[in-house]
């Protein structure tokens, strides 16, 4: 399990990988989780949490990055069994509630006509436990109230809905906004609107996050997602 640390001492745990990257911020006292996984994690993220001292009364939120299956999955279990409030973009609210993914195309062209070709019988294939959002997030949203020094912010591209989580103006946790899986770029292979992923990430730019944590594959540092912003945007 990797772990940062930021300049106020709040600890961002890296407490599932592979599949899908779900970090849980941990304040001292109260946590924050950013994604849920696929539910086939279930027992490993539930154990992990557990042993990080994570209880009911301390699991303040689920954030969702955005409704994808592989992100949402488990949110209804840890709304069931920690009773988190369960926190997503007003534009992902109706597809969590359905327990459906938004739709998205390829960034390329091979896996543009793979997206064409087969999304749809897959998304069906994909639904998931139906989850009723507690907390609706649209441009921007504090998250001190919920014991984290940070805040969401809305960063679409990857869908309408997606967010990032902003932790002390240092290090942001941006779901599918940027991809950490193949080496010397952040851009998505699956995107909805590269306009919009553009706009989101000089959002993200304008913070002062130095370290951007992707759902998919290894961190990313500022200098590289400038790079690939600058080649990105001529």
């Amino acid at each position: 399990m990797k772990t940062w640390t930021t300049h106020s001492g709040q600890k961002i745990h890296r407490i599932l990988e592979r599949r899908c990257n779900c970090y849980l911020v941990d304040s001292g006292a109260r946590f924050l989780l950013v994604d849920a996984g696929r539910e086939n994690r279930w027992s490993d993220l539930k154990n992990r949490l557990l042993r990080l001292g994570v209880t009911e009364r301390s699991l303040s939120a689920l954030v969702l990055t955005h409704s994808h299956f592989d992100h949402a999955e488990n949110a209804a279990n840890l709304q069931h069994v920690f009773g988190a409030a369960v926190v997503v973009h007003c534009l992902e609210a109706a597809y969590l509630q359905q327990g459906n993914s938004p739709a998205i195309r390829g960034g390329y062209g091979l896996i543009r006509w793979l997206t064409d070709s087969l999304q749809k019988p897959l998304l069906v294939r994909f639904q998931y436990q139906p989850v009723e959002a507690d907390i609706l997030v649209q441009e921007k949203m504090d998250l001190q109230p919920l014991g984290c020094n940070g805040y969401v912010l809305h960063t679409p591209g990857h869908t309408p809905g997606s967010v990032s989580v902003i932790v002390d103006d240092e290090i942001a946790l941006v779901g599918d906004t940027l991809f950490g899986v193949f080496p010397g770029t952040a851009f998505p292979p699956f995107l909805q609107d590269s306009g919009l992923l553009l706009q989101s990430w000089a959002k993200l730019l304008r913070t002062r996050c130095s370290l951007f944590l992707p759902a998919h594959g290894r961190p990313r540092s500022r200098a590289l997602v400038e790079r690939c912003f600058d080649r990105r945007s001529r």
